[in-house]
Parts: C-alpha cells; structure tokens; sequence
C-alpha cells in the first residue's frame, strides 16, 4: 500500500491531486461543514467578546493581535494534531476514512469551482440581460457598491475578482500546502477569513483589523506574485495549444503590464495579479470605484488594447476564465512536483 504519511507539514502529492479534483467536482457544498465558516463565526463571536473591554484606539489594536493570535494558533495547532492523528493504523479501513477526511479537509482550503461558478452566475445574468440580478450575484463577491455599474463595469469587475481570487482562493492556499502541509494551508485560510472581516480602514476596523489586514499582506506577499507568473504562464501555454501569435502577444503584454501597473492599487499584493490578468486580455481595469456611497480614486491597471463593445468583455470575461482554469492546473502540477520532491527527503 501508498505510504500516504511522513509529516504533518508534508502532503502526499496524491492526496493533493485528489483534494484539487474534489473541489473542483464539487466545490463547496452548503450541507458539507466548511473550515471557512467555522472560523467566521469563530471570529465574530471572538471580536464581540474582546470590544467589551477594549475601547480606545491604542487598546483596540492591542485586541486585534490578541484577536489575530486567539484564531490563527488553534487554527494551526488543530490542524496540526489531526493530520499527526491520521498516520498508518493496522486497521485499513480506518485508514482510508482517515485518508479520505484529510483530502475533504485539503479541498475546503481550495475554492476554484466556487470563484468559477460566482463568476458565471453575474456572466449568465447579464446574457438573460438582467442587470439588476448581475448587480445583486457581484455584490456578493465583491466589496465596491455595485448598484450603478453598467454591463461593462459589471465585467470588469467580475474579471478583476477573477484575478485577485485566483491569487488569495488558489495559488496562495496551493502555494502553502506545498511548501507546509495541511497546517499550513489551513493557518492561511484562517489570516484571509480574519482579513476578509475586521482587515477593513474604515472608522470601525482602522485600529481593530490592522494586524489581521498587515498579516494578511505579509502571507499574501509570495503568492501574489506567483499568481502573476502563472497568470502569464498560462497565456504562453495557451498560444502553444492554439499555435496563436496572438495569444502569444498576449502573454509578452501581460508580463510587461504587470511589471508596470502591479504596485497601482492601494493592496501591496492585489495589483499584481490584476495587472497581469488586464495585460493578458487587453483591458483596462483599476480606476474610480465607490464604497459604501464614498468614490475612492484608484489609479487604472492596464491598456485599453482589446476592450470596446459589450460584447468584447463578454469574451474577455470567458477568457478570463479560462485563464484562471490554466493557471490552477500549473499550480497543481507544480505544488505536486514539490510535495514529491519534499516526501522524498
């Protein structure tokens, strides 16, 4: 039988592989429990709890640390004691329960069906031509207002979540169960819950989230970068497919729009995998966009190369997807060579 145990911190490159097909087979289950949730609850509760007795500035960020540490450590230490708990038993059903319960675990820190298909709800919405039900599908992951978007505003932002998801729900969970097993990975998804949450610069989060947004930046730092990459990479594999020069401009013109509008957005990270996603499709994304009733001025990412009709983002937006499909498969493929490798020493 496949030694599927070493460490804790080492995920067998199979497990992995199966983990991936699960997510993408069946995404994230509304009857299935999801870490995810757990942990917002687990954050809403702990936040209630901790701004009972810290109320002032300089206390409120003290209680963010002590928020960002009361969720990230168990999260870690959990995880940690389930993964030691699943090593070989004499028994081989149960360790096929085991190994099946740590490849359901290593699909919940994976959200590719689940970025795919929100992105094709607000794409199948508008093609109905129902802009208010695109509107209402975007908002949902999203955070600008998205009551006043046109059809066009509609698809560029869908494209834009495209991007920056793909980099934070994928590559950067990926990226970690790669290089630290389930731990690792599942620590990750416990920083972004926490970021997605309270990591907000506003007048109730501006002291309160700030160590959970700025552990967030410092988490997200390589895989934005690596998305970006991939971003490029999978453009370049596209064009080899097709035997495209066009796709193959593409892939030179996503590279150098990332390198030149990656650091244009007020996220250290976000821009760069945005950059390379708005050079690969010839768009322009970034610019003005409103939070909560309030227009925040954001400096535009990208060229207008390829953009102009409705009907042009409608393609864009495919591509996009298509892009982000690609993208996931070489990470996979990748992160599996490594666990390889790592198993091996």
């Amino acid at each position: 039988m496949i030694n599927f145990h070493t460490s804790p911190f080492v995920l067998h490159p199979l497990i992995l592989l199966s983990a991936f097909l699960l997510d993408l087979a069946i995404g994230d289950p509304r009857w299935l429990p999801h870490p995810v949730r757990i942990m917002g609850k687990a954050v809403s509760r702990t936040e209630a709890a901790l701004r009972k007795f810290f109320t002032t500035p300089s206390r409120e960020r003290q209680a963010g640390v002590l928020l960002v540490a009361l969720i990230v450590l168990p999260t870690f230490l959990i995880t940690f004691i389930i993964c030691r708990g699943a090593g070989e038993s004499p028994h081989a059903a149960a360790d096929i329960l085991r190994i099946a319960a740590i490849v359901i675990l290593t699909s919940t820190t994976i959200a590719l069906h689940e970025l795919i298909d929100s992105a094709r709800l607000v794409i199948a919405a508008l093609t109905a031509e129902d802009i208010e039900e695109a509107r209402g599908r975007l908002s949902m992951i999203v955070g600008r207002d998205t009551r006043a978007l046109t059809e066009k505003d509609i698809l560029r932002a869908t494209m834009e979540t495209l991007a920056e998801n793909l980099s934070d729900g994928i590559i950067a969970p990926v990226f970690y169960l790669a290089v630290g097993g389930l731990p690792l990975a599942m620590t990750y998804k416990a920083i972004n819950t926490l970021d997605s949450m309270v990591g907000y610069k506003n007048s109730i989060y501006t002291h309160f989230g700030r160590a959970a947004a700025r552990l967030d930046d410092a988490a997200n730092y390589l895989p934005a970068r690596i998305t970006g990459g991939l971003i490029v990479a999978a453009v370049f594999v596209l064009a080899l497919l097709r035997k495209s020069r066009g796709l193959a401009h593409a892939a030179r013109r996503s590279f150098s729009v990332m390198l030149r509008d990656g650091g244009n957005h007020t996220s250290p990270n976000s821009g760069i995998p945005e950059a390379a996603m708005a050079g690969a499709l010839g768009i322009r994304m970034g610019g003005p966009s409103s939070y909560g009733g309030i227009i925040v001025e954001k400096p535009y990412i990208g060229d207008a190369v390829a953009e102009g009709s409705a009907e042009d983002y409608f393609v864009a937006s495919e591509n996009a997807i298509i892009i982000v499909k690609v993208a996931a498969l070489l990470s996979m493929g990748i992160a599996a060579a490594i666990s390889f490798l790592r198993g091996k020493v």
